[in-house]
């Protein structure tokens, strides 16, 4: 029987998660790489192998979005920094994300839309517009979002006869993140008080519209009504001097923040989603250390632990590389994981 001849995938955007996507679809068999996508003119032009240190691959990085929605693909991998990141309002996202599914592909992006009914009639119906005019799906995914704050929490309650509360927590080391963009611009490590209090409101925005996904589909794939998705946060800021890969933590800067977003029923949290971030985890000694818990306090309770995924950013660009497959096979529309098989690693072992 002949084999599936391999599907065609454009990346778009090469930054951190970019990348790690990147090198898959160059090295795995069943991909072939249709195009790039470039948001730094620095490197359009260049072939797509001199972006992650592989051979020459006769595929030419462009800035050209025109030519990218020219090109004949089954499938584009959306990996940009969110344009909420920046203050922006995420329209522009979804105005990137339909004209790609108009233009008959497949889109899996990493910047939300994991439930996109959480922004409205009016955006699902866009995207669903969209999708109808290209025959296209779209499926939004990751490490958390569209893993460890949903996707696991749902496969654990399989085992429950009463849940009482759902609680999720994540924390993350930055010590080896290299990108000042997100480490110092974003997160706001390394600023004062003052002018993180500042700078970090784009990024609020972000983390609720973000994190109000993953509580909001969660909930309503078990039937629970939320009356709203409470935020707070909290920073605290260093007693010493240390360097991490993106800069110097200087004393009286912001070292470490913690976000807790709560899904509430009646004014009791229904699920709880803690997301912790250090700049170098060695040095800040507050909040957990790294790694993801999960417990589900009803009956029976299930306490499950993670231990510190290593490369976080690569399992957010694996997440979305596996799931292709499954979103070129599925019927046009917005396809949530719960409308997807399981993305697994099929395709990945390496016994040698």
């Amino acid at each position: 029987m002949p084999s599936s001849p391999p599907l065609r995938v454009i990346q778009w955007a090469t930054g951190a998660v970019g990348r790690y996507s990147l090198r898959s679809l160059i090295t795995r068999p069943e991909f072939e790489l249709a195009g790039v996508f470039v948001y730094d003119p620095a490197k359009a032009g260049k072939d797509a192998g001199q972006i992650v240190a592989l051979p020459e691959t006769g595929v030419v990085c462009t800035d050209d979005v025109d030519r990218v929605l020219a090109l004949d693909a089954d499938c584009v991998l959306h990996t940009p920094l969110p344009a909420s990141y920046f203050g922006n309002d995420h329209a522009s996202d979804v105005e990137t994300i339909c004209a790609l599914l108009a233009s008959g592909k497949n889109v899996i992006t990493t910047t939300g839309f994991v439930h996109p009914r959480c922004y409205g009639p009016g955006v699902v119906e866009r995207l669903e517009a969209a999708c109808r005019a290209g025959g296209t799906s779209l499926h939004g995914t990751g490490i958390n979002p569209g893993f460890i704050s949903d996707l696991l929490p749902l496969a654990l309650t399989g085992l429950s006869s009463r849940i009482d509360h759902i609680y999720v927590r994540e924390t993350s080391d930055f010590r080896g993140h290299p990108s000042r963009q997100i480490v110092v611009d974003l997160y706001g490590f390394t600023r004062s008080a003052k002018d993180y209090t500042t700078a970090v409101r784009p990024f609020r925005a972000f983390q609720r519209a973000l994190f109000t996904e993953s509580v909001q589909f969660v909930a309503d794939a078990l039937g629970v009504t939320l009356d709203e998705v409470e935020e707070s946060d909290e920073f605290e800021t260093s007693q010493e001097e240390f360097e991490i890969a993106a800069g110097t933590v200087r004393p009286g800067t912001v070292c470490a923040s913690r976000w807790t977003f709560s899904g509430l029923v009646r004014g009791r949290p229904f699920m709880t989603v803690e997301c912790v971030y250090k700049a170098d985890a060695t040095r800040v000694r507050r909040w957990t250390a790294p790694g993801s818990a999960i417990h589900i306090e009803g009956v029976p309770e299930i306490m499950v632990s993670l231990e510190e995924i290593s490369h976080g950013l690569s399992g957010a660009a694996a997440h979305a590389v596996n799931a292709i497959a499954a979103v070129c096979a599925a019927p046009p529309g917005i396809r949530t994981l719960l409308d997807l098989p399981l993305a697994t690693g099929r395709g990945t072992v390496r016994l040698a």
